[in-house]
């Protein structure tokens, strides 16, 4: 009964032991991977949104076609609105 008892705390003690080394190398880790400057990264200006004329859909202006004053996400748009106002 006495070996099963110390075999049993053996096994219990060493589980633990692990554990414990596991989580203080995965808090080491993160501390690794944190930038050191605190600040957030900048995501840079933000962009005017504008309107398709087609869709309604609204995007960055400078991912958008501009033609004849009119903005369009796409150039099919474009040429479709050109079409259409003729």
């Amino acid at each position: 009964m006495g070996k099963i008892l110390f075999w049993t705390v053996v096994i219990i003690g060493v589980l633990f032991i692990t554990r414990l080394i596991a989580h203080y190398a995965a808090k080491r880790q993160t501390k690794i991977d944190k930038p050191k400057t605190g600040k957030p990264e900048s995501l840079g200006k933000p962009e005017e949104m504008v309107r398709c004329a087609n869709c309604g859909v609204y995007m960055p202006r400078s991912d958008a076609v501009k033609q004849n004053e009119q903005f369009w996400c796409s150039t099919e748009h474009a040429k479709a609105g050109v079409k259409e106002q003729r």
